[in-house]
């Protein structure tokens, strides 16, 4: 059986960790099945290697038979090729059910993250997922060797007491009642470990998801003086994970050691009695060979019974935390009212904000967050009065909201790959973009300005789209400066681009979905002031008769908007454009001006040679 990395993973069960490994077991219960008999046969052989020398000893070497001896002798070489062979087989085996379970706990995880979507960030840390994906899962994967190794164990235990009943009863039921003895010992230890374990995650996943705040921030704590005090408490937070890694280790290596040590205590009374046996005449000598034999065939499935118990405390607290993620829910899709079939005013009775169709509305704060607490309620990431039309925004089904309104997130994810994929485009070949002064449009669709021409084909199409997200983002310089263009390979985040540059590739990303409201905060903020002038013409042209807010105080985007919002404290001050506002209000006169200085200084030392961004 193949391994297919997309195919449907299936529905987890999310009731417990121990019901998701089992889950793991039931998706590919053919794969299990092949890994226990393959393991239980290959165990059992190395069991039978004892007793057919105890055969060669008491029917050939004994009575000198020499045609018994090599007939016996033949079959241990036979029986040994066989295990040969079968522990290729069960090692193969079990590596794809371990690469099963791996693929498909990671599938399930992706998957929910995507299913989650924007309340992601919301009911779990970034450092979680990341602990998840890269800790977890493989934890999860190994401790599917109890379905292999762990089921031949026990059928190999249960053999070789079999096989020790026909030499001695007393031998076979200190056998038999060993190695439960040895669990009973080990298992407050695997308690123990599980607890130990579940708060040694939980500390590393809050130190991930500080090294991510730590590294895409590290530029702006440089600037403010706080890097050192958040090094030092980064530093501390450290040392209190690794002395929890000391205890989990020591736990671990008592485990270990008992693992290693009780086993030879046991064995070496079995061999002791053994002896005693053939010493008082009750065994032959062939039979004293096969009890050591034995022994050492015995140490295997010992070993791999107490290295599953161990793996499956490991793995139960990992699918305990992968389970906790998968029961996270997304927000609820509860509207039951469409959406308005026309452009229609958004309206926030938080704020008093109306935004009025096909217009560009900007939103001017001294605090940004304000804004962007408008741009998050009108685009429905939390829960608000807002309404659409004459429907409020909570009524109307999740998806239906998506499919229009758009909010462009200043600091959105950009995965690695190609410009094109980055951007969104699968298809387009370019590896420079021309000013091409087109209208935007999704492929297959028209907008409300400009029919959608039914000759042209769609890749055709598609490349024009794109074409014109980069010339009103003016970004075609940032294609032309790449080694090869729009098939350049980017890093995660996009960090081997500047911070201007990334912020007009997500700007690009957001026009070429062409959404009937976009929602932006300070999609310039980056930008130098000739740069921002350009892309506030531009975007004022490419998103004619759509609805668009901004929430800004640049005034080369302010000056370019339809209606200007004044906000203050949260709510609307005044209204009107942006000279109106400049003539009437003093507030906003002073803080837009002092906006003005700083892009005129940064576009003074743009002028005087420091690179554009």
């Amino acid at each position: 059986m193949r391994i297919d990395a997309y195919e449907d993973p299936g529905t987890p069960d999310r009731r417990g960790g121990w019901r998701y490994l089992a889950w793991l077991v039931r998706r590919q219960w053919p794969r299990c099945l092949a890994g226990a008999v393959l393991a239980s046969v290959w165990m059992v052989l190395l069991a039978a290697t004892p007793y057919l020398m105890a055969r060669a000893v008491d029917h050939g070497l004994a009575p000198g038979d020499l045609g018994a001896l090599a007939g016996w002798t033949g079959a241990m070489v036979a029986v040994g090729g066989v295990n040969a062979w079968l522990g290729m087989l069960r090692h193969r085996t079990m590596t794809k059910v371990r690469m099963d379970a791996n693929f498909r706990t990671v599938k399930v995880v992706v998957g929910q993250a995507t299913r989650l979507g924007a309340a992601l960030r919301g009911q779990v840390g970034a450092g979680e997922v990341v602990t998840i994906g890269v800790g977890d899962v493989q934890t999860i994967s190994t401790s599917l060797t109890a379905v292999g190794p762990g089921v031949g164990a026990i059928v190999a235990y249960a053999a070789v007491g079999g096989l020790m009943l026909s030499v001695s009863p007393r031998l076979a039921l200190v056998v038999l009642l060993g190695v439960p003895l040895l669990g009973v010992l080990l298992g407050p230890l695997m308690g123990r470990l599980q607890g130990r374990e579940a708060e040694y995650r939980e500390r590393q996943s809050v130190l991930t998801a500080r090294i991510g705040d730590l590294a895409g921030g590290l530029r702006v704590l440089n600037g403010l003086g706080g890097k050192g005090l958040v090094a030092d408490a980064f530093r501390r937070d450290s040392d209190r994970l690794r002395e929890q890694g000391y205890r989990v280790g020591a736990v671990t290596s008592w485990i270990q050691a008992l693992g290693v040590g009780l086993p030879v205590l046991f064995l070496a009374l079995v061999t002791w009695l053994g002896a005693r046996l053939a010493a008082q005449g009750h065994i032959s000598v062939g039979e004293l060979v096969s009890v050591y034999g034995y022994v050492v065939a015995l140490g295997w499935p010992v070993a791999f019974l107490i290295e599953m118990g161990h793996q499956l405390s490991r793995g139960v607290v990992a699918a305990r935390r992968v389970v906790a993620f998968l029961r996270l829910e997304p927000e609820p899709h509860t509207g039951t009212r469409d959406a308005p079939a026309e452009p229609s005013v958004l309206y926030d009775p938080a704020s008093g904000v109306r935004v009025l169709p096909g217009r560009l509305t900007a939103l001017v704060a001294s605090r940004p967050s304000d804004a962007t607490e408008i741009l998050d309620r009108l685009g429905r990431y939390t829960p608000s009065d807002a309404t659409w039309g004459d429907t409020p925004l909570a009524d109307i089904p999740l998806p239906q909201i998506r499919a229009r309104i758009l909010v462009a997130d200043p600091e959105a994810d950009l995965f690695a790959g190609t410009l094109s994929d980055v951007i969104g485009d699968e298809e387009t070949p370019l590896r420079g973009a021309g000013s091409v002064d087109v209208r935007l449009r999704r492929v297959g669709a028209t907008s409300h300005n400009a029919p959608a021409d039914a000759t042209q084909p769609p890749r055709a199409d598609a490349t024009a789209n794109l074409t014109a997200a980069l010339h009103a983002a003016a970004a075609e310089d940032i294609v032309r400066a790449l080694p090869d263009g729009l098939n350049t390979q980017l890093a995660a985040q996009a960090h081997d681009l500047s911070g201007g540059q990334r912020q007009r590739i997500r700007l690009a990303r957001a026009l070429l979905s062409d959404p009937e409201v976009l929602l932006a905060a300070e999609p310039t903020s980056a930008l130098d002031a000739h740069t921002e002038a350009t892309v506030a013409d531009r975007l004022r042209h490419a998103r004619q008769g759509r609805t668009t807010v901004l929430a800004a105080t640049s005034p080369l985007l302010l000056d370019r908007a339809d209606v200007v919002h004044h906000l203050v404290d949260g709510k609307v001050a005044a209204t009107g454009t942006h000279r109106e506002l400049l003539e009437a209000e003093p507030a906003y006169r002073a803080l837009v001006a002092r906006d003005d200085e700083g892009a005129e200084a940064d576009d003074e030392g743009a002028e005087e040679g420091e690179p554009a961004r």
